[in-house]
């Protein structure tokens, strides 16, 4: 007796990929939006605002690049 087993591998389309390009495109475009909106606000304050949530100038940037990116 012989038993014959298929499978089926998964290939994605090129609409599938060109939809995940897009995704993702997008999502890098939002991380540096909320990095550019952080980074503005945060320049907005004054020094001793920044001192008061424990930032200085300096951190500005790393701090914004957190937020936005999640690191």
């Amino acid at each position: 007796m012989a038993f014959v087993t298929t499978t089926r591998r998964f290939e994605a389309g090129i609409f599938d990929r060109i939809a995940s390009a897009a995704n993702s495109v997008a999502s890098s475009l939002n991380n540096y939006r909320v990095y550019r909106k952080t980074v503005s606000e945060l320049s907005a304050l004054s020094g001793s605002d920044l001192a008061d949530i424990g930032l200085n100038r300096s951190m500005i940037k790393s701090v914004a690049r957190r937020a936005a990116y999640k690191i």
